[in-house]
Order: structure tokens, then sequence, then C-alpha cells
């Protein structure tokens, strides 16, 4: 949602099968829904799962859509309302993806990812959601108070603050940040 925005029209199209606009709004939005669904999932199968679920949604549920000036709101409050129902039906012990060739590789993939994911643990779901939504799906900070509906200044404390507190954990663990 960085580069291109959407609007309420974009929505309006789609309540009325404009594949166009659909496709519009999914490459307007699609880092950011995975970003979200990400940072509450923290694993890439469920956050797909997720990602998909939430542009069906959007489909079905475009006609009844009220315009109310924040439509990435609402497409991100569908993401985050459909995370919370696969965190409820499921558990996080699913294994990685073991297709790739080379085994070294795989490893520190895996290895990197633990040491992420474990520092992402040591944010509360607030400051993780701002700091993937800002890292991974490349909002301004603007942007994401924005999204949020929160203050620009709490959007700021909560990245700093978590920046904060990842870097010493990184750092208790032995990894330079």
């Amino acid at each position: 949602m960085n580069s291109t925005r959407f609007d309420e029209n974009l929505i309006a199209r789609i309540s009325v099968g404009d594949a166009d606009a659909f496709r519009q709004l999914y490459e307007a939005t699609k880092s950011s829904v995975y970003g979200l669904a990400l940072s509450f999932l923290k694993n890439r199968n469920d956050a797909e799962d997720v990602m998909h679920d939430t542009y069906l949604r959007v489909f079905d549920a475009a006609a009844e859509y009220q315009p109310m000036g924040k439509p990435a709101a609402w497409l991100l409050r569908i993401t985050r309302n459909l995370c919370m129902n696969k965190l409820r039906e499921t558990h996080r012990d699913a294994p990685e993806d073991e297709s790739l060739p080379d085994a070294r590789r795989h490893e520190e993939a895996a290895e990197n990812r633990l040491i992420v994911d474990a520092a992402l643990e040591q944010l509360g779901d607030s400051e993780r959601e701002i700091i993937l939504l800002h890292a991974v799906a490349g909002y301004k900070h603007r942007e994401i108070a924005s999204e949020l509906e929160l203050p620009l200044s709490t959007v700021l404390s909560r990245y700093h603050r978590a920046l904060k507190k990842l870097k010493s954990h990184l750092q208790s663990k032995g990894v330079s940040a």
C-alpha cells in the first residue's frame, strides 16, 4: 500500500465484479497483507492462507463496504480478524519447506528464521505489527499511523522501543545487530 494507493472507488468497482479493480487492489496491498499476516502467525504457509482468504473475503464483502475514508484500515482489519481465527484453530509447529536443494543454505536460513522469530517474540503484538509493516511491507511511519488509526508519535515511540528490544535481545544471544 506504500506506492500505489487505493481508494473507496476501487472497492466499489470490485463490488460489481470489476476484475481489473481487484487486480489493482491486490497489487497495491499484497505485501502489506502478507506482512501483517506473517507478523501474527509467524508461519509462511499460514500467512499465505490468510492472505488468500483476505482477498476472497474482500471480493465477497466489497458490496457491503461502508465508505469511511479508510479502505486500507478495512482491508487490514479483515486480515487481522482472519489471523485471529487461524491462531484459534491451529498450532505453530508446522515443518519448514524441505524442497531447497542446498541443505547447508537451508539450515542457515532456518537458523536465521528462528533467531528472527525469537527476537520478534520479545515484542508485543502492536510493536511487532509496526515493525513488520515498516520493514516487510515498506510502509512509512505516517502510513502505519493512518492505517492503524494511531497518532504518529505513538507509532514512532513503539517502533523505536521495539528496535531497542530487538537489538538488546539479539546482542544477548551474541548476534550483531
